[in-house]
């Protein structure tokens, strides 16, 4: 598994593999032609399907259009067999004649690949010595430690320093949200709701209060995601509100420390990064539950921690944080990262908290194991039919859309 800063990504939304994916792609390829006279890129599958509504048409032209004009292949009924997520960067010279073709895949959380396995350029040295669960908590057991200090052991000593950026950077974009008011852009005119959620919930009692806020938290993140604003893929952007609006209620609500809040995080980061090694965060590969689904776990796994759960007991709640999510297809309306994305991650920011408090009531003990979810969630995805993975053409996206 590589480490968490390939996990934690900062940058602008709205989507991960969508936007933040094909414009690391661009800088890569402008870096090598700064003499082209023109480039072609094609996209395909699932990232054609909804580029337009995730602007990855923008992206890769901001980058590029400086060195040379630009011009975009939509290819959405063409999947390359690697990912669902496609794309063929070409280079022209002044006659016209190609001087680099290039395919690479935007793999989810802003990463890419070149589908070449061991000879991948973007494929880093491995960070983690074991990639399950139950090794980890195994390890966590003998040693008498937690998986927080499993993640420090692996990591190098300026994983501390980031994932206290990542806090910042999070707390920033909770804030920012929950004081902007407008409409979100886009031909859906989806009017931002984090400020008037976060203002009602003043007005209830402390146990509607509580779960208000969280709303409003998630919205906030959500919302400022969807506006192109700066925030952390945790796991992915179209997941980003969950694990912020968690720790950053926990944060205020009860008066958690940074340190406490760190630890959390690593411990989250370390739930995502093995369902993305070990499965997939891309909801073009295995629909929402890699992406919504995924951050409930983390979430899940952060909040126990926190509360005092054991190795077993955190275990228990990222496990339900995914399982309960299991099926969940990725249908944006519009191609969107608005409708149903938003309100996911409001419920799944509260999920999270009930079950942590579900595994903290219990003694650790379950049935089904959190690797176990991993691989039913993989398989589940790979079943999904194409429609059912962010292509905009199934679900409520095919409904909404007539």
């Amino acid at each position: 598994m590589q480490s968490l800063r390939r996990l934690f990504r900062i940058g602008k939304g709205p989507s991960s593999s969508h936007t933040m994916g094909p414009q690391r792609a661009a800088k890569k390829f402008a870096a090598r032609h700064q003499e082209a006279s023109a480039f072609e890129v094609t996209l395909y599958g699932s990232l054609a399907a909804t580029g337009k509504g995730h602007s990855t048409d923008q992206a890769i032209i901001e980058v590029l259009e400086p060195i040379a004009p630009v011009s975009i292949v939509w290819q959405p009924t063409v999947f390359l067999p690697y990912h669902p997520n496609g794309m063929l960067f070409k280079a022209l010279d002044a006659a016209g004649r190609i001087t680099e073709e290039w395919t690479v895949y935007s793999v989810g959380g802003g990463a890419l690949s070149e589908g070449k396995g061991d000879e991948d350029a973007f494929r880093d040295a491995p960070v983690y010595d074991l990639t399950t669960l139950r090794e980890i908590q195994q390890w966590c057991v003998r040693n008498g430690r937690g998986y927080w200090e499993y993640v420090g052991q692996q990591e190098d000593e300026g994983i501390w320093d980031y994932l206290r950026e990542v806090w910042q950077t999070m707390q920033a974009a909770v804030e920012r949200g929950i004081d902007t008011e407008g409409v979100l852009p886009g031909p859906l005119n989806l009017a931002r709701k984090a400020s008037t959620y976060h203002i009602k919930a003043r007005a209830y009692r402390p146990a509607i209060q509580s779960r208000g806020m969280v709303y409003s938290y998630a919205l906030a993140v959500s919302e400022e995601n969807a506006s192109g604003g700066t925030i952390v893929t945790a796991p992915t952007c179209g997941a980003s509100g969950v694990v912020p609006a968690v720790l950053y209620h926990l944060a205020k609500a009860h008066e958690f420390s940074e340190t406490k809040i760190l630890h959390a995080l690593a411990t989250a980061g370390l739930f995502g990064n093995i369902v993305k090694f070990n499965a997939s965060i891309s909801g073009a590969e295995v629909g929402c539950q890699g992406e919504v689904g995924v951050a409930c776990a983390m979430a899940s796994a952060a909040s126990c921690q926190l509360f005092g759960g054991s190795p077993s007991q955190i275990e228990y709640a990222a496990e339900m944080g995914l399982e309960h999510h299991l099926g969940m297809t990725c249908d944006p309306v519009c191609g969107l990262v608005q409708i149903p994305c938003i309100e996911r991650n409001a419920f799944a920011a509260c999920r999270a908290l009930d079950a942590q408090l579900y595994a903290n009531f219990s003694d650790g003990n379950h049935q089904v194991s959190f690797d176990h979810v991993v691989e039913v969630m993989k398989q589940t995805g790979h079943d999904l039919p194409s429609l059912y993975k962010e292509t905009s053409e199934g679900g409520l996206a095919k409904e909404m859309g007539e």
